[in-house]
C-alpha cells in the first residue's frame, strides 16, 4: 500500500504539520485521517482532534466559532473519520472510526457511524492510492464502521474516461461524485434489537413515540402531538425553547427505556443522555405534501438537521414497514413488504427535499426482517493539505518527534 506522495505528518519551523482530506459526504462534512499517522494514546489522538476541529481542550467555550480549526459549528460539520485498510477474506477494506466533536465543549462522542461522511470514504481511499479503481464501471469496497459494527459497501461508478459517475441530491447544489451505499444487517446497531423497548409504541413523558434501532437508535414522534406538523423550517423549531425542552425530555427518558451504552460498555445515565451529541437521534413526523411517504425533521439530538442524516432516514423508512409504529401509521402509499426478501421504496420528505431509500426487506408471520438498506450520496474533496498544530502539547509534539 502506499499514500500520497509528501502527504505525512512533517515539521516545518519547529511546527508539527499534520497530512487531513477535508471533504463532504452528503450534506456533512469533516476531516478524513489515515489511522497510521496518528499517535495510539486515546488522550493524545483527542487533543489532535480538538486541534485539527478548533474546539476548546477542556472546559466549555460557548459561542465558540472555531476559528482556529476546521470545524463548522453544527454537528454535521464536526466530524472526523479515522480511516484504514485491512484483509478481509482476499479483499481490501476500509474501516472507519467516526469521532464527533461539537464546537463549544471538547467532548468526543465515539458511539456512533454517520451515513453521509462515509460516502466519503472510498473516494478518500482512492485519492490516497489505498485502493485501486479497476477500469471502468462500478467500483466497489466494504466499510467496517469500527463504533456500530456496521459492515457497508460503497460503491462508485467510473466511465471510460476515468470521471466518477455524478448526481445531485438534496442539500448540495450541483452535481458531484455519485456513491451509492449499503448497509448490511442494521438492525441494532447500537442495542441489538429492532425494537429496544420492546414495544412498537411507548408513552415517553406523556407522548407517544416508537423506538427504533437500525443503523442508528431513534425516537420517532407524531409531530401533531407537539402542535407541530414536520413542515416548520428547522430555524423555526429550534427557536420555540418550549419544544426544543419538551424533545429533550422525551429523548432523554426514552434514552433510558432503550438501554443505551456509552462506548465503554456501561449504560448512559440521565446526565449523559440530556449531554449526548448522539444518541438517540430523535424526529417528528407527519403527513407527506411533496410527493414522498411521510415528511420528518430530525435532530441530532441536539440540533436540528438542515436535511436528514441517511442512517436516520433509513431507521425512519424501516419503521414505516414495521405494524404498528408511529411511523407506520402517518406514512402514507408505502408499498406492502412480501414474504421473500425484496426492495421497499420510502421517501422522506425533508427542509432539503426529498431522502429516496431503499429497505431490503420481508414479512413472515406478521414480523419484518430487514436484510440491508441504502441510499445515494455524492461526495467531493473540499482540501488535501497539511494543518500546522500551533498549540501542540508537548507530549504531542514528543510522540511526533520521535514517530517521524
Amino acid at each position: 500500500m502506499r499514500s500520497l506522495p509528501d502527504f505525512h505528518p512533517r515539521h516545518r519551523s519547529g511546527v508539527i504539520e499534520f497530512p487531513v482530506h477535508h471533504m463532504r459526504g452528503g450534506t456533512s462534512t469533516g476531516l478524513v485521517l489515515w489511522e497510521p499517522y496518528l499517535p495510539p494514546q486515546q488522550d493524545l489522538r483527542e487533543e489532535l482532534l480538538r486541534h485539527l476541529m478548533g474546539v476548546p481542550q477542556t472546559g466549555a467555550q460557548p459561542g465558540n466559532r472555531q476559528i482556529t480549526g476546521l470545524g463548522r459549528g453544527p454537528a454535521t460539520s464536526n466530524k472526523v473519520f479515522i480511516a484504514d485498510v485491512e484483509l478481509h477474506a482476499g479483499q481490501l477494506r476500509l474501516v472507519s472510526t467516526l469521532a464527533q466533536l461539537a464546537s463549544e465543549h471538547g467532548n468526543i462522542d465515539w458511539s456512533v457511524n454517520c451515513g453521509n461522511m462515509s460516502s466519503a470514504l472510498q473516494l478518500w481511499g482512492i485519492d490516497m492510492g489505498l485502493l485501486a479503481t479497476e477500469g471502468c464501471g462500478q467500483q466497489e469496497v466494504s466499510i467496517r464502521n469500527t463504533n456500530t459494527g456496521v459492515i457497508t459497501t460503497s460503491r462508485m461508478t467510473l466511465s471510460d474516461d476515468g470521471r466518477y459517475a455524478t448526481t445531485a441530491i438534496p442539500g448540495v447544489r450541483g452535481e458531484f461524485p455519485a456513491v451509492d451505499l449499503f448497509l448490511h444487517d442494521p438492525v441494532g446497531a447500537k442495542t441489538g434489537k429492532l425494537l429496544p423497548t420492546g414495544s412498537v409504541q411507548d408513552v415517553v413523558a406523556g407522548y407517544t413515540v416508537s423506538c427504533v434501532d437500525v443503523a442508528v437508535p431513534m425516537v420517532i414522534a407524531d409531530a401533531a402531538q407537539f402542535g407541530k406538523t414536520a413542515q416548520e423550517p428547522i430555524r423555526e423549531l429550534e427557536a420555540d425553547t418550549a419544544f426544543m425542552q419538551a424533545i429533550r425530555t422525551v429523548w432523554v427518558a426514552a434514552g433510558l427505556r432503550m438501554g443505551l451504552l456509552r462506548r465503554d460498555g456501561g449504560l448512559m445515565t440521565q446526565d449523559e443522555l440530556a449531554r449526548s451529541e448522539t444518541i438517540p437521534k430523535f424526529c417528528i413526523i407527519g403527513a407527506p405534501q411533496a410527493g414522498g411517504n411521510l415528511a420528518a425533521r430530525y435532530f441530532t439530538p441536539q440540533t436540528g438537521h438542515a436535511s436528514l442524516a441517511v442512517s436516520g432516514g433509513c431507521c425512519l423508512a424501516a419503521a414505516t414497514l414495521i405494524p404498528g409504529t408511529v411511523a407506520q401509521t402517518i406514512a402514507r402509499h408505502v408499498a406492502p413488504v412480501a414474504e421473500k426478501y425484496g426492495d421497499v421504496q420510502v421517501g422522506i420528505e425533508n427542509p432539503a427535499g426529498i431522502l429516496d431509500t431503499t429497505i431490503v426487506a420481508r414479512k413472515v408471520d406478521g414480523q419484518i426482517g430487514i436484510a440491508s438498506a441504502a441510499y445515494r450520496r455524492s461526495t467531493q474533496i473540499l482540501l488535501r493539505g497539511h494543518v500546522p498544530l500551533y498549540q501542540a502539547s508537548q507530549q504531542l509534539q514528543a510522540w511526533f518527534r520521535e514517530s517521524t
